[in-house]
């Protein structure tokens, strides 16, 4: 199946007054991920891999180990990433964490605040480009977790519940060099909670 550029569930203004400018948006969105739809749909062209849902494509285009990845990969892993990153912000509802989700970091991290405090740190810690993820394993545990350039939890069989993007392009308008700060911004204003526990 053909990929498609999803519609942003927002309008391109609607987070500015929460960090995420409309510049961000516009560029992001609409350059920076309608590129991955673009390309992924030229490179998938003609492949085993033609008709295959994203997911697939994904999982079964992704080397373990190897130092660079496919073009087919790269776009297919970066359409999808998008896509979840999209969703799981919000412009000002469901900003208050529903109970199931805040109990299971609870268990997890020991308390929301020690999640966030994991999160923002392998954000950081990045070298590079790539995202910061909250994950559920195979085993039903919760963890965070980084990745390089567009490798996301399909490639490890996990459920991803919540991903930020740690590109600079998704941030620079906004922060300039300040990723730390994009990431406390992300946490605390712009994740739609209720979006990520529908992923549990």
């Amino acid at each position: 199946m053909a990929f498609t550029l999803p519609d942003l569930p927002y309008a391109h203004d609607a987070l500015a007054p929460l960090g995420m400018s409309r510049e961000t948006l516009e560029y992001h969105h609409d350059l920076h991920h309608k590129a991955y739809v673009d390309n992924g749909n030229k490179l998938v062209a003609g492949t085993q891999w033609e008709g295959k849902s994203l997911e697939a494509i994904v999982a079964g285009t992704y080397v373990a180990g190897a130092v660079a990845q496919s073009g087919l990969f790269n776009n297919a892993s970066q359409h999808w990433n998008h896509a979840l990153f999209w969703e799981v912000m919000g412009p000002g509802e469901a900003k208050k964490m529903p109970g199931v989700l805040e109990q299971a970091l609870i268990d997890n991290f020991g308390s929301v605040a020690k999640f966030k405090e994991e999160f923002a740190a392998a954000g950081a810690a990045q070298f590079g480009s790539g995202w910061a993820w909250l994950v559920k394993t195979k085993d039903g545990t919760l963890k965070v977790s980084k990745t390089e350039n567009g490798v996301n939890p399909l490639c490890f069989g996990q459920t991803a519940l919540l991903g930020c993007d740690v590109w600079e392009h998704s941030y620079y308008i906004d922060f300039r060099n300040k990723r730390p700060a994009y990431l406390t911004n992300f946490l605390d204003k712009l994740v739609n909670w209720e979006a990520v526990a529908a992923r549990l």
